[in-house]
């Protein structure tokens, strides 16, 4: 397994739109498991294969919820793979959280999405999947899903917001 580069914004490849997966291979488990590497090290919860340059419509996620309520409790890995995902349906119901982006490191803002969502995907393994998604994982799978579109969470923001974040982001690789 390998570290993988994240491409950070602006870089014009983060607005790829990407390509079906079409065959679960060796090459596929070997970006899988680099992506779970590099998500872990950033450290995120969810990673897009376009984020490490690759365009294929793959991503995961591991909200690592806390095992116990112990302090110091290493946190519980649930690694969750999605090729080639798809949103069926979104609720009314919207809710906003505080999303944060490892392709826009450090910088963080409020965006709203459906509280709950209906999609389908395959695992690693080629099995099917279709689920009804609430709160962090289906807000998760909703950001990562818009990556593989071309698509950041900033986008969501209204300029003046989008901008401002932008402009702290170039000031924090500046003082860097």
């Amino acid at each position: 397994m390998a570290i993988l580069p994240i491409l950070e914004a602006p870089d014009p490849r983060l607005r790829t739109i990407s390509s079906p997966v079409e065959a679960i291979d060796d090459d596929l488990q070997r970006l899988i498991d680099d992506m779970f590497e590099t998500m872990y090290d950033a450290p995120g919860i969810g990673l897009a294969a376009i984020q490490v340059g690759v365009p294929k419509r793959v991503l995961v996620i591991d909200l690592q919820e806390p095992e116990s309520d112990e302090e110091g409790a290493p946190p519980v890995k649930k690694p969750m793979v999605f090729i080639n995902p798809e949103i069926l349906d979104g609720s009314e119901d919207l809710s906003v959280y505080n999303e944060g982006c490892l392709s826009v490191p450090d910088q963080f803002a409020e965006v709203e999405r459906p509280a709950s969502i209906r999609a389908s995907w395959m695992d690693r393994d080629g099995r099917i999947h279709e689920e009804r998604l609430e709160g962090l994982l289906a807000t998760c799978l909703q950001h990562e899903m818009d990556h593989l579109q071309g698509v950041l969470f900033i986008d969501h923001l209204s300029r003046l917001k989008r901008d401002m974040l932008m402009k702290k982001l170039t000031k924090a690789r500046k003082a860097a």
